[in-house]
């Protein structure tokens, strides 16, 4: 039975007005090619950040700096204290605005995965911490029961406030407090107002030369057990052979710390030196401090690997811990000797 080609037109399927399909495998490869470049950028770019803000901060002229901030000619015109302050105000101030900025409280990518760089805030923090309890406790006070100045009773406890607080209230925010309260201080010794003192006396330098001391035995003793398997013995009812090593996942940690705590400490070496020139001069100990300030200097050499080398023994590969332990090995031993030297008559 025929159909009329009227109602066979109508029993007929209308073509629909949909895209043509072969357009979808194009677009689905073009999304594909723009995901693909835009995680090559991000890459690159994350790469990029983690090498940049990773690299170490240059070392300053302690004198050059001091007279810039002070608005003086000569370094002659500077007070006394005010090249050691200005060198701790410094460090704190290189800690908030190297590359990256301060990096250790960071939550996000790619900060949240550079230990290296975490570790060397950490180190040179360390050194700012001691030395700025130094200045308040010792070289900004005549004697043990005399007034401690305001400003620095201020500006030691901000440095000492957690070191990776994102926020409420953010570390970086502490920390330039403290600074802010050294510059106070310095101001005021500039200008030889009363409350404001530095008192650059032998008994008081040992007493910091205590804590370095310290600081650089237990760094020492750390980079050596990132190195060796080091063998204590436990004095119980037998002695037992105890082997203490640092974790490999923490070698480098180590050594970055050490890194940072050396470079802090170069500089307040170097301000050492100006400010207790008189002192180390009558106690024949100026070469002594120069030999700490050499040895610091070498710790802070250009290291050619993008990764800690701890070779074994006499194997091939370098061996970057036990190089930073023998620099700071020596200049742990020289600031023993720097420390009988003041003590001397």
């Amino acid at each position: 039975m025929s159909v009329p080609a009227k109602k066979a037109k109508w029993l007929a399927p209308e073509k629909s007005a949909q895209p043509s399909q072969a357009k979808q495998p194009e677009e689905v490869s073009k999304t594909k090619w723009f995901l693909g470049v835009f995680a090559t950028i991000f890459i690159v770019v994350m790469a990029f950040l983690n090498w940049f803000w990773s690299l170490e901060p240059d070392s300053f002229d302690v004198v050059e700096k001091a007279r810039i901030h002070a608005g003086v000619d000569n370094s002659n015109q500077l007070v006394s204290g005010y090249i050691y302050t200005h060198t701790l105000a410094q460090i704190g101030t290189t800690l908030l605005t190297k590359n990256g900025g301060y990096i250790s409280n960071d939550v996000a990518i790619p900060s949240v995965a550079m230990d290296n760089i975490q570790n060397w805030e950490f180190g040179a923090l360390v050194m700012l911490r001691d030395a700025s309890t130094a200045l308040r406790n010792n070289f900004a006070r005549s004697q043990s029961q005399s007034k401690e100045n305001e400003d620095l009773s201020k500006a030691e406890p901000f440095f000492y406030f957690n070191n990776n607080s994102w926020i409420i209230p953010p570390t970086e925010a502490e920390y330039q407090k403290g600074i802010d309260h050294l510059y106070h201080y310095m101001g005021d010794l500039q200008n030889r107002t009363e409350t404001a003192r530095f008192y650059a006396r032998a008994d008081n330098l040992n007493q910091y030369l205590q804590i370095v001391e310290k600081r650089l035995g237990s760094l020492g003793n750390r980079l050596s057990a990132s190195s060796v398997q080091q063998h204590q013995f436990a004095h119980e009812a037998f002695a037992r052979d105890i082997v203490v090593s640092t974790p490999w996942l923490e070698v480098d940690d180590v050594f970055y710390e050490s890194r940072g705590a050396t470079w802090a400490l170069l500089h307040i070496f170097r301000a050492i030196e100006i400010e207790f020139a008189k002192v180390l001069r009558g106690k024949a100990a100026t070469a002594t401090v120069r030999n700490i300030i050499s040895q610091l200097e070498d710790s802070q050499g250009t290291t050619l690997s993008p990764m800690v080398l701890n070779g074994d023994g006499f194997g091939v590969l370098s061996n970057y811990s036990l190089t930073m332990a023998n620099f700071i090995t020596r200049a742990n031993a020289a600031t023993l000797d720097l420390r009988e030297l003041m003590i001397r008559g």
